[in-house]
């Protein structure tokens, strides 16, 4: 609901219970300025203290939760630059030792007399010791009590604000700040019931306060569905708009063209491409106006799926345009489409910055005049000003290297044309659904029969000499190789390889008789495409890289893909560089190379499978959201709640709702609060796809 003009809630922080100047700056740091912020500053996790255990039960190679006061605690020096925090807890059944390796400084904030709550690995050295993965300072021995049997909230913090004082700020404040958000609640109580969902005082009550795991998790839920549906909201306006609003182009099936590529494609399509085009030619030919995302991955045939939706608008007497990232890849979706349309009636043309001025004459008249059919480039499609005689379809590649401004200027180019974006970035349903929700989903989740397997290896720094040899041996063969770093150069900071070091290092010591290049990002762009050119082309044997090559150069001839300090890359970003491999006949090979003991578990799971979209669940569950995606990665909701592995349904459910709203009305006449609170949330995003 719109907030009344001064409420409790817009205090600031300094002036509730418990706060002052000190603590107000405090809380600053994070994000906590006002009393609003407080109440929704909750528990990023919780410790359930009744699971603990005994110290005299917690036996080596268990996993335990202990509850001690500290008794005595130190550092200690194991080996040169080698310093141990150590701290001696002891509860009513016994004592145990908890070991901090490398983290000395937390003798600064660790005190003798501490109730501590420790949860970590028990193991034997000379004596039982526990290695805390997590630990909380309950508050001091004497005045704590007993934490056994409580749910422990515990809350985002910064140094000089512990757990117990963030809790007694809380606590101190809550019932008063409760009693002021209940009037705020966005939704109608029948809508809540029928999720089976507590109001939003309720569940911030449960959150703050929860008597058991269940109850903070009904409060995280609820929350869960305010920021899905009021997403959801705001892409089913974009939807209605992109799709309803205006009248579509209702494209008519001859199957001139469509029918004499399928006879003569040299493989039958997979099930997934069949309903893909079975639901993209509904779009088309329906009075609506197609706006659909194809995801699919490495390998999973969206090029053809793309095609045929152009030979549709082509045999429909319209042009399509094809939009991809970079110029290489450009020419390859043009290389491509020509050969599967050699001896057709259909004219595909480029259209990137390298075009010539006479080039580029000819295949804007072309466009312009009709006389071109598929036009395929690169942003200069929208840049350069080329017209269309009669633009009926825009295809974005790589939707994700494009920005929403950029889709909508390539539809613009024709006065309805339908839209389809691609990405090969296989990501879990319902994040696709946060994501794109402004977009119909097509999903590829089948390959190809006959898709030959990359043979992907873990392997330790001592295994470099071997490795090298394996692509010398390669190379040897007729074979090409890629050598991927996270880094461009290297850092005083971080101790990793990087790549123009190392690209030096393998061209005059390693492989000092091959031809060896280097790109990355911060290379102008000409000279990256023009090496890229050059190991495309079979001039170079060994490209030395950061990640730019994980979209958009496909060499059929490169057959290994080594990646040093695979650690510091996440799974479905590995994902995307081993899909630069395994594109040719010849068999092809993806070696990981990591000293990052504590990763080797998660990389084992990266070598176990090649489907993208386990690999993508995997990467999820270990990183979060945040790091998933990248923190500051630009469209990428901000969610504090969601939890895509467990609210599916909240999301399907939002998404439903919000799309039946938007349909009985669309500009939220009779729903003032939801428009009041979508402006709030989404103004900016809103103008961005002109819903408003």
């Amino acid at each position: 609901m719109p907030r009344a003009a001064i409420s409790p809630l817009d205090r600031p922080a300094q002036f509730l219970k418990s706060v002052g100047p000190k603590r107000a700056e405090q809380l600053a740091r994070l994000g906590v300025r006002s009393a609003r912020d407080l109440l929704f500053h909750v528990p990023r996790r919780y410790e359930d203290a009744s699971t603990v255990l005994p110290i005299k039960s917690a036996e080596p190679g268990m996993e335990a939760t202990l509850i001690g006061e500290v008794v005595s605690k130190g550092v200690i020096l194991t080996r040169p630059g080698l310093r141990i925090f150590q701290a001696v807890i002891r509860d009513a059944t016994g004592l145990i030792e908890c070991a901090w390796p490398g983290q000395p400084f937390l003798d600064r904030s660790i005190r003798r007399g501490d109730l501590l709550l420790v949860a970590g690995p028990v193991r034997k050295f000379h004596r039982r010791q526990i290695q805390p993965r997590e630990f909380i300072i309950l508050g001091r021995a004497d005045e704590a009590g007993d934490a056994r049997g409580v749910v422990l909230p515990i809350y985002p913090s910064t140094e000089g604000l512990s757990q117990r004082q963030l809790r007694a700020i809380l606590e101190a404040n809550l019932d008063p700040l409760l009693e002021a958000i209940a009037p705020e609640e966005p939704f109608p109580p029948a809508q809540l019931r029928a999720l089976g969902l507590p109001p939003l005082r309720e569940a911030l009550e449960l959150m703050h306060r929860p008597a058991s795991l269940a109850d903070a998790e009904r409060g995280r839920r609820r929350l869960a569905y305010e920021e899905l549906f009021f997403l959801q909201l705001l892409h089913a306006r974009a939807h209605h708009r992109a799709t309803l609003a205006r009248a579509g182009t209702p494209f008519v099936r001859t199957d001139a063209l469509i029918g004499a590529l399928y006879h003569r494609l040299p493989f039958r399509l997979t099930g997934a491409q069949t309903r893909a085009l079975r639901e993209i030619f509904a779009d088309m030919t329906s009075p609506r106006r197609m706006n659909r995302l194809v995801q699919g991955d490495v390998g999973s045939g969206k090029t053809v799926v793309a095609l045929f939706a152009m030979l549709l608008a082509v045999e429909s007497g319209y042009q399509a345009a094809l939009m991809a990232p970079t110029e290489i890849l450009a020419e390859q979706h043009a290389r491509t489409l020509r050969r599967l349309l050699a001896d057709l009636p259909v004219r595909v043309v480029l259209v990137t910055g390298r075009l010539g001025a006479a080039e580029r004459r000819e295949v804007v008249q072309a466009l312009a005049e009709g006389d071109a059919h598929i036009a395929v480039g690169t942003h200069a499609l929208i840049q350069e000003r080329v017209r269309f005689h009669r633009l009926g379809l825009a295809v974005v590649d790589e939707q994700h290297r494009f920005g929403v401004h950029q889709r909508r200027a390539l539809a613009e180019l024709g006065e309805r044309a339908d839209v389809l974006v691609m990405s090969a970035t296989p990501i879990p349903r319902s994040l696709a659904l946060t994501l794109y929700g402004d977009l119909d989903l097509t999903v590829l989740d089948e390959l190809p029969p006959g898709r030959q397997r990359v043979r992907t290896t873990l392997r330790g720094p001592q295994s470099r000499a071997k490795i090298y040899e394996f692509v010398r041996g390669q190379v040897a063969e007729g074979r090409q190789a890629y050598l991927v770093y996270p880094l461009v150069e290297e850092s005083e900071k971080v101790d990793l390889r990087a790549a123009t070091e190392e690209y030096e290092r393998l061209r005059t010591e390693v492989f000092p008789e091959l031809r060896v290049g280097v790109v990355h990002g911060q290379m102008a762009g000409e000279e990256k495409d023009r090496t890229m050119r050059a190991f495309a082309a079979g001039e170079l044997d060994i490209l030395v890289s950061t990640t730019v090559i994980e979209v958009g150069i496909d060499v059929p001839n490169a057959t290994v893909m080594v990646i040093e300090h695979a650690e510091r890359f996440g799974l479905s970003q590995l994902h995307q560089l081993r899909g630069r491999v395994g594109r040719g006949a010849g068999a092809s090979y993806c070696i990981l190379v990591t000293d990052g003991e504590g990763e080797a578990a998660r990389l084992r799971t990266f070598v176990a499978t090649e489907d993208g979209f386990e690999i993508a669940r995997a990467d999820l569950r270990l990183r979060g959201m945040g790091d998933f995606f990248g923190a500051k990665q630009h469209g990428v909701p901000d969610f504090r709640h969601f939890d895509p592995e467990k609210d599916d349904d909240l999301l399907l459910r939002a998404r439903e709702q919000a799309r039946a709203l938007v349909a009985s009305d669309p500009e939220l006449t009779a729903h003032p609060a939801f428009r009041d609170v979508l402006v709030s949330r989404y103004g900016e995003r809103e103008k961005l796809y002109d819903v408003g």
